[in-house]
């Protein structure tokens, strides 16, 4: 099953068609990517209707499905579906992995987060050098792909979580990017925030590296039932820290001015502290303020 999932999450880009100048992705596409059928994405808005705004997820008009067809023969719309297909913008589709809440849906809505990351930053820095026609999503790049893998090259995560502002509703981009500075850890992520609860424990479960949080008011029936599943992650009680911070290899410091179950709640701010001086002396008072190990 995961060579099956792995294999469609490679051709994602091929998977999200612009409707109206919004990018978005099929229901069945979604369904097929999660490994689940087409019903159960349809059912899971249907049970949480105030959870996907029009902005988020809507059904596609006779008009929108023709146009789809029209442009993107590809497009996965059987002729012999009753009803016209559901669309999901990135947040929909963020939104929907937080309800169907399975392993698969957790790793491949990842994998699409990057994906629309990738494109809005390949977009927004080079526009100018290729014809809009080229930045079309479902289009194989051809023999423009040599030039696009260069261009992507560039969107390094150093640059891009340097230094971020989020705004109220921000929720997907700013989700992106925690999740581009825990790609930035080779062996330990340390986590200090006092709020530290389920939103961030369902990024963190796949990620299979060294990882700490420092918290002031841990759940303990949550942390008994994450271990009891799951065994990347120690948790540490302690009251001496008011910010929160993400300490990568002990090397590098990013500060949140939010903590992670409310990133994208209101305008909020993540950077990367660079005083190398202040960066020791953080990282070495939470070793010994918190006895962790060297």
């Amino acid at each position: 099953m995961n060579e099956i999932v792995e294999k469609d999450v490679i051709n994602i880009e091929n998977m999200i068609y612009e409707i109206d100048g919004k990018e978005v992705m099929l229901d069945s596409d979604l369904a097929k990517l999660y490994n689940v059928e087409t019903k159960r994405v349809n059912e899971a808005v249907k049970n949480n209707p105030e959870k996907f705004p029009r902005r988020f997820s809507w059904i596609l008009t006779n008009e929108e499905k023709n146009n789809l067809w029209s442009k993107f023969s590809t497009a996965n719309i059987s002729s012999m579906s009753r009803s016209n297909p559901r669309v999901f913008t990135e947040q929909g589709v963020y939104m929907l992995a937080t309800i169907l809440k399975s392993k698969i849906a957790t790793e491949v809505s990842i994998r699409i987060m990057d994906t629309f990351v990738k494109m809005r930053h390949y977009i927004k820095y080079n526009e100018q050098l290729l014809p809009r026609k080229y930045l079309l999503l479902e289009e194989k790049v051809d023999n423009n792909t040599k030039r696009i893998d260069e261009l992507f090259d560039k969107f390094n995560p150093k640059v891009i979580t340097k230094n971020s502002i989020f705004y109220k509703n921000d929720i997907y981009d700013a989700y992106s990017v925690l999740i581009e500075i825990f790609k930035l850890s080779e062996e330990e992520i340390i986590i200090i925030d006092n709020y530290a609860g389920k939103e961030l424990l369902d990024i963190l479960r796949i990620i299979h590296k060294k990882i700490l949080i420092v918290s002031s008011s841990i759940d303990e029936i949550q942390k008994k039932k994450y271990l009891k599943q799951y065994n990347n992650v120690s948790f540490i009680k302690n009251d001496s820290y008011h910010d929160r911070f993400i300490i990568i290899d002990r090397k590098r410091v990013f500060h949140s001015g939010a903590s992670f179950k409310d990133l994208g709640n209101k305008c909020f701010g993540i950077n990367e502290i660079e005083n190398k001086i202040e960066i020791d002396k953080l990282v070495n008072e939470v070793i010994k303020n918190c006895s962790i190990n060297n």
